[in-house]
């Protein structure tokens, strides 16, 4: 009988860690509507850096809608740190901030509530940032964006 309730326990912990797989052994996200959702959306930008032109993907949250609203947006953006360029927007946008963990090239946030983000290089920071997106291909982007501050044309593709 005790074999039978540790062979049920056993069978029981293998349904509950397979039944949120999909077919192809990836987990399924579990969509959130909330402020903070990081759900990628259909919403593309294009971001232009003097010559090299750059797609990005808005996730679907309040902070990037309002970012998106602002479209097209030609600004100049301030070196910082060696690894990004920011900006400072007059007025706050909505925020849902997190600690930013791992930051990757192309990570598009928002640094308290009004200071827009662009990060070139891979890091990892306790800083907290409201996430905007991400550029699809950023290939190429550190270079582009260059060492001082640099003028950046974002729109809406």
């Amino acid at each position: 009988m005790k074999s039978l309730v540790i062979l049920m326990a056993i069978l029981f912990t293998f349904y509950c860690c397979t039944a949120s797989c999909s077919k192809d052994g990836e987990t399924t996200a579990v969509q959130n509507n909330d402020v903070g959702n990081t759900n990628p959306s259909t919403s593309k930008m294009k971001i232009t850096i003097g010559t090299a032109v750059f797609t990005a993907t808005l996730y679907d949250n309040p902070s990037a809608n309002a970012f998106k609203a602002k479209l097209p947006l030609t600004i100049n953006m301030t070196e910082l740190n060696g690894n990004e360029k920011y900006y400072d927007f007059p007025s706050p946008l909505p925020t849902s901030a997190s600690v930013g963990g791992n930051i990757k090239v192309g990570d598009l946030t928002l640094y308290e509530n009004n200071t827009l983000v662009l990060f070139y290089k891979n890091f990892n920071t306790s800083y907290s940032y409201t996430k905007l997106g991400y550029v699809d291909n950023p290939t190429g982007l550190a270079s582009a964006l260059g060492n001082g501050n640099v003028v950046v044309k974002f729109e809406n593709n």
